[in-house]
């Protein structure tokens, strides 16, 4: 049997090609994503790859017939893309998470595809605040304050229309709770959280007492158990819905046991909202309210029938589930793909090289006494400096240029930058030198004062940005370059070795080149109002 996933990088994504493999049925599993996981990752050796864009940046008549390509031949197609973010882009998440299930579902037909197995949610269903439970039956009609919640209900019509369209595609919508598990923790707080939330300091002590919304239920499922049912419902073929979650329901209590200790302070709910709304508003909450209208608004659901005809159940409980989650914010845990990034810079791994920062090489690195420390110090300080601030900008093209087709390349090289500055940061500390860190917090100061220039536009983005962000990264990328070389050459004198650097020298002319590639997307475009930089009609 073979089987495509299409999302296959993600929380869920991630934990189906690990399902996959565990059933005898499934010979061959293809991932398709925006964003390729790195080809040294574990994640990579689990699936034959491809990337193709759903409808971010590309209009669905190209990217359609890549579909059907892909699609070929195969038995099921679990289909798992879906945008959490940016909330601010409604366009950008309405056209890949609706339009982009439109696309895949009528690829998948027209490509002769069994069975079509489609990520809905408990986000789908109509408002039931009480404690009733509720089976597959219960309305789809959403929670109108929850964008979430609109674009599930649009997907869940999306996916009549093509039932009623392809009698001959078996369509199987699984509805899972909240989908937890330690591996997805940083990117589960980067999306909900945000990165101002101090969640690692729960690693110092739980506090004495809990604030939580009144009334407040979770249902949780763990990620691999999710994945388990889709890899159960890829291989049955059973159409129609299915409500996935754990046994058990956490309330107040529940969660005031496992996040804090014990004791808890039960808020109104229009108290916590206008609170969340606020933080959102101020940029300290990532999540908009429209998430806590969802959630206090979902029903309790059976999960009695996936049971019975997927053979499915939850190995680990809600609670058990919740509190794994809870211990990988704290850690920062994550896993080798762009999605699942860690925020612990201790967990993240050089691409190229295979290295993790702050492996602590002190012991084992022996400076030469030819090597005047004072001038390696102040070098290797000043590339920091310049990693410190390449990495602010980097970061912003990729959130920036979300919706551009060069958006996949930038998001690539805004996590190799990024875990190339923690590994210089980790040398210079293995070496015994002097970071400086005013220096490092003065690039950070000077690139966010740099996005004050609004290059001719206050109110939208200007066509030349992309050009001149482009621009100034590919001059940054080939200095960096010359420090890796640099290193290269001295790291005999350093005790080093000098393979590593020269990896990542090569590293960063290949960056160089992606930078280019998206600079030639942008220059056609950099003065012309008659033609938009950012529309997936345009390339």
């Amino acid at each position: 049997m073979r089987v495509v996933v299409v999302g296959a990088t993600g929380n869920v994504g991630s934990a189906v090609l690990r399902a996959l493999q565990q059933r005898p049925e499934v010979t061959s599993v293809r991932g398709i994503a925006r964003r390729l996981p790195d080809e040294s990752s574990a994640l990579r050796a689990q699936a034959e790859w491809i990337s193709i864009d759903i409808g971010a940046a590309v209009d669905p008549k190209d990217a359609t017939p890549r579909l059907i390509d892909a699609f070929r031949g195969a038995d099921a197609v679990i289909h798992l893309a879906w945008l959490i973010q940016p909330n601010s882009h409604r366009d950008l998440l309405r056209r890949v998470n609706v339009e982009g299930t439109r696309t895949v579902a009528r690829a998948a037909a027209a490509a002769g595809v069994g069975t079509l197995v489609v990520a809905s949610s408990v986000g789908a269903y109509s408002p039931s605040p009480g404690s009733e439970v509720r089976k597959e039956s219960w309305p789809t009609e959403g929670v109108r304050t929850s964008h979430y919640s609109v674009d599930k209900v649009a997907q869940e019509r999306v996916l009549d229309e093509v039932e009623t369209a392809n009698p001959q595609l078996t369509v199987t919508r699984l509805r899972p709770a909240l989908i937890f598990q330690g591996g997805a923790a940083s990117e589960i707080q980067r999306y909900f959280l945000g990165r101002w939330i101090p969640m690692q300091l729960l690693g110092a002590g739980r506090p004495p007492l809990l604030p939580l919304p009144r009334g407040m239920r979770l249902q949780t499922v763990h990620a691999d158990d999710v994945a388990a049912a889709y890899a159960a419902a890829a291989v049955a073929g059973r159409p129609g819905a299915f409500n996935i979650c754990a046994d058990d329901v956490l309330g107040v209590q529940e969660l005031a046991d496992i996040v804090g200790r014990g004791r808890f302070l039960e808020l109104p709910v229009p108290m916590v909202r206008a609170a969340v709304a606020a933080g959102h508003q101020a940029g300290l909450v990532a999540a908009d309210p429209g998430w806590l209208d969802m959630g206090m608004n979902a029903p309790v659901m059976d999960s009695a029938r996936a049971k019975a005809e997927l053979g499915w159940s939850p190995r680990r409980s809600a609670a058990e589930s919740l509190s794994e989650l809870l211990e990988g914010m704290i850690v920062g845990a994550g896993e080798d793909s762009v999605p699942l990034r860690p925020r612990d810079a201790r967990r993240a791994r050089l691409p190229m090289v295979g290295f993790r920062a702050g492996t602590g090489m002190r012991d084992q690195v022996q400076i030469s006494p030819l090597v005047t420390q004072d001038l390696l110090g102040l070098y290797l300080s000043d590339h920091l400096t310049g990693a410190t601030g390449g990495t602010a900008r980097i970061d912003r093209m990729a959130a920036g240029f979300v919706d551009t087709p060069v958006y996949a390349s930038l998001s690539v090289i805004a996590e190799e930058i990024r875990a190339e500055r923690r590994f210089l940061a980790g040398l210079i500390d293995d070496l015994g030198l002097r970071r400086m860190p005013h220096r490092q917090a003065l690039a950070r100061g000077g690139e966010h004062l740099g996005r004050l220039k609004t290059n001719g536009r206050l109110l939208s983005r200007s066509p030349m940005t992309m050009v001149l962000e482009a621009e100034l990264m590919r001059s940054a990328v080939l200095g960096k370059r010359g420090g890796w070389q640099t290193l290269a050459d001295n790291a005999e004198l350093l005790g080093l070795d000098p393979q590593v650097f020269d990896e990542l020298a090569d590293a960063a002319l290949r960056q160089y080149e992606m930078l280019d590639e998206a600079h030639a997307y942008a220059r056609r475009r950099a003065f012309r109002d008659d033609r938009e930089t950012f529309s997936p009609a345009q390339q």
